[in-house]
């Protein structure tokens, strides 16, 4: 329970603390660039979860190829959020 506060407070902080003009375009680079810190870090992520985390990268970056970047943020958040859930001890 404790890792569970502390990960949706995590997410809270760092979604609040963004400045309100920052663009979708640098929060989806930046989410893009902490799920691939989280998969590269992480070698023995279960098969099932690593291809969960690789497919929401794949397709939170055609969202960004396309111009999306709010589709981008909403992939990218949805999985940073699981993340953290699964491994509370990365804040």
């Amino acid at each position: 329970m404790k890792h569970s506060a502390i990960a949706g407070l995590f997410i809270a902080g760092a979604l609040l603390a963004s400045p309100v003009f920052a663009a979708d375009k640098d929060l989806c680079a930046g989410n893009l660039q902490v799920i691939k810190d989280f998969v590269t870090s992480q070698p023995s992520i279960p098969e099932t979860s690593l291809s969960n985390v690789k497919t929401a990268q794949e397709d939170a970056m055609k969202a960004q190829a396309a111009g999306d970047d709010g589709k981008c943020v909403e992939i990218t958040n949805g999985m940073i959020t699981k993340m953290q859930i699964r491994n509370p001890t990365r804040n």
